[in-house]
């Protein structure tokens, strides 16, 4: 709560600048990279004490094998750090406590899945539909919570078109709902999905999370909303907060979890990150951009729907069943087609950043 030191601004003009949400954006992206800089060699040494291995797929690439053993549920370094860091920096207001609440739901969630997989050594982890159920009760609850409770000064069921401007989608209660639970559990799941490679997941949530933060930013000024023809969303500008923490949080822990990985974040971290992204598209209206922000989290997930989709369709249309690609998600059709797994990463990143730019274009190209 370092906000409330500008209070002390008479004393010294040095404690004005906390009153700054760019000063104090600042502080949470250091803060959180700086704390999982700190975190993460003492919570490696503590999974690898508890024998907390991944278990690597027996149909994932043979390259993969090696992976086998290497300490899991390291998504916990990201949720602490981004916890904190919010907590420290940000002002407690609607926005930031829902993105926290989603982090830290979806991070349990993720945690029991992780525990029941590599410590009870059940190979399914948590059932699915149950798996499913924890992620929509949260998305409904939040859905009914934003119906019956606005925080904008727009009606709850608005939401924003890409590309066209002054122009929103008006859903009905019911209706908007029900989008909330497709984006929660859609963004949660789709990262998780992306979580398949050394870096991988990390590197795209840290791109994701700084262009949410500008959007909040930019939403939180009436000034460059009104220009931009955007929802004016007072005090959202404070999710740029998170934004930022989110993103360091998830930059220090690359660090241990680049090519080779000391650590991987598990559903811990995969669900949690997802979650806290879909939730902060919902509270900034922006829930068609998601699409588009996290357009490689998309692709990776529409990659296994149709290599399913189509699998089971042909086994049950001609009795065997074909592929669409080599392996799914999408990033081993590419380690199948040779390519080294730094390069997936890295060209992956570069699609990341490429999606950033398009969606950051659109507040332009309206």
């Amino acid at each position: 709560m370092l906000f409330y030191l500008s209070r002390f601004s008479d004393a010294h003009i040095f404690f004005n600048l906390f009153q700054y949400v760019t000063v104090r954006a600042a502080g949470g992206l250091v803060t959180a990279l700086l704390l999982a800089f700190a975190l993460g060699p003492a919570t490696i040494r503590w999974l690898t004490r508890l024998k907390v291995g991944q278990v690597v797929r027996e149909l994932g690439p043979e390259s993969h094998r090696t992976k086998a053993g290497t300490p899991t549920m390291g998504g916990a370094i990201i949720i602490m750090a981004a916890a904190v860091s919010t907590f420290l920096w940000a002002i407690p207001n609607w926005y930031t406590v829902l993105c926290l609440l989603a982090l830290i739901w979806m991070g349990a969630i993720g945690f029991l899945d992780d525990y029941l997989k590599v410590v009870k050594r059940k190979t399914r982890g948590l059932i699915g539909r149950l798996k499913m159920a924890g992620q929509l009760t949260f998305a409904l609850g939040l859905g009914i919570l934003l119906v019956l409770n606005p925080i904008a000064p727009y009606p709850t069921e608005w939401t924003g078109v890409p590309f066209l401007a002054d122009q929103f989608a008006h859903l009905a209660p019911w209706a908007f709902v029900v989008l909330v639970a497709l984006v929660i559990a859609g963004s949660s799941n789709a990262v998780n999905l992306t979580d398949g490679l050394d870096g991988l997941a990390a590197g795209l949530a840290a791109i994701a999370a700084v262009t949410f933060a500008a959007l909040a930013y930019i939403t939180g000024r009436g000034d460059w909303a009104e220009y931009l023809g955007l929802f004016y969303l007072p005090g959202a500008q404070e999710m740029t907060i998170f934004g930022l923490a989110l993103s360091g949080g998830s930059m220090g822990f690359l660090w241990f979890n680049a090519h080779p990985a000391e650590v991987f974040m598990g559903d811990t971290g995969s669900l949690a990150i997802g979650g806290a992204l879909g939730v902060m598209a919902i509270l900034l209206k922006s829930e068609f951009l998601l699409v588009i922000v996290g357009g490689v989290f998309v692709m990776e997930a529409v990659s296994v729907m149709l290599q399913v989709g189509v699998f089971k369709y042909t086994q049950r249309r001609f009795g065997t069943g074909r592929r669409v690609f080599r392996m799914a998600p999408i990033h081993h059709h590419f380690e199948q087609l040779g390519w080294p797994e730094s390069k997936v990463v890295i060209r992956f990143w570069i699609l990341g950043i490429l999606c950033a730019m398009v969606a950051v274009s659109t507040l332009k190209i309206r």
